[in-house]
C-alpha cells in the first residue's frame, strides 16, 4: 500500500525559508507524477506545483519564481523549496501521487505558517 510522509513543515517570518520533504513507501517512486497541494482555512485545496516522472516542473502563478519542486528517485522523495515566503503561503500543504488510470495518493498534510 502505498504511503506518502510529509514532513518539513513549520512557523517562519515573512521573506524566510522551508523545504517540504515527502517521502513514498509501498511502490514504485519513479512511475509516478509528484504534486504539492496546500489549503488554507476556508479555501479549497489547490495546486502549488507539479513535477513529471521526468522531471518537467509547473507551478501555480502565486509561487512562480520562489518555490521549486524536486524529486530523487534513489531516495522516493518530492520535495518543495519554499523561499521568499509570504503570509498567504500560509497553509496546510499536501504531497499527492498519481498514475494514470489508477487513484491518486495523498500524505496528511503539514502545516506551514508565515507570520511576524
Amino acid at each position: 500500500q502505498v504511503q506518502l510522509v510529509e514532513s518539513g513543515g513549520g512557523l517562519v517570518q515573512p521573506g524566510g525559508s522551508l523545504r517540504l520533504s515527502c517521502a513514498m513507501s509501498g511502490s514504485i517512486f519513479s512511475a509516478y507524477i509528484m504534486a504539492w497541494y496546500r489549503q488554507a482555512p476556508g479555501n479549497q485545496r489547490e495546486l502549488v506545483a507539479v513535477i513529471s516522472r521526468g522531471g518537467t516542473t509547473t507551478y501555480a502563478d502565486s509561487v512562480k519564481g520562489r518555490f521549486t519542486v524536486s524529486r530523487d528517485n534513489v531516495k522516493n522523495t518530492v520535495y518543495l523549496q519554499m523561499n521568499s515566503l509570504k503570509p498567504e503561503d500560509t497553509a496546510v500543504y499536501y504531497c499527492n501521487a498519481q498514475r494514470p488510470n489508477t487513484p491518486s495518493y495523498w500524505g496528511q498534510g503539514t502545516q506551514v505558517t508565515v507570520s511576524s
